[in-house]
């Protein structure tokens, strides 16, 4: 078989890269060139520079989250569980969204230890809602991951 190139044709014509044609009796030059170059009536240069690199940044942006996540969650596997008394000492909420989109609502509680350490962790609804401020127990985590508190039984002062 024959290989093609730019000269030559499988019927023996010549071809050139720009050859003057008449189609439907309008004269103009066709161009056989670089599809990168905007031959063909296809967006300039310029424009698929720029779709290529927002498109890099939004992956790159994207592995980026992944990965630190995926790297969060590995090293909080390899912590060791650590309980130890502690007792609440603030709750905070952050809302992000709204206005033309949904509402998301994150929850932290502050605890403090014996020692007078204190460390803030990101707690899901159901335990924000059972912790209120000055209740001590037990509270278990896992490097950066919130476990789980447990409180101790205090005496009712009524």
């Amino acid at each position: 078989m024959k290989y093609l190139n730019h000269e030559t044709s499988r019927h023996g014509n010549t071809f050139k890269p720009y050859e003057q044609i008449s189609i439907w009796g309008v004269d103009g030059m066709i161009s056989f060139g670089d599809p990168f170059s905007g031959s063909f009536g296809g967006p300039p240069p310029v424009f698929s520079m720029m779709f290529t690199l927002i498109t890099t940044l939004i992956v790159g942006v994207a592995l980026f989250i992944l990965g630190r996540g995926v790297y969060t969650w590995m090293s909080n596997n390899a912590c060791e569980r650590i309980t130890k008394p502690a007792f609440v000492v603030s709750k905070r909420t952050r809302v992000s969204g709204g206005e033309h989109t949904s509402a998301h609502t994150s929850y932290y509680v502050t605890f403090e230890f014996d020692q007078g350490e204190r460390r803030e962790f990101h707690v899901r609804p159901g335990d924000y809602g059972l912790l209120a401020e000055g209740d001590q127990g037990q509270l278990s985590y896992q490097g950066t991951r919130f476990l789980e508190f447990q409180r101790s039984r205090q005496r009712s002062i009524y």
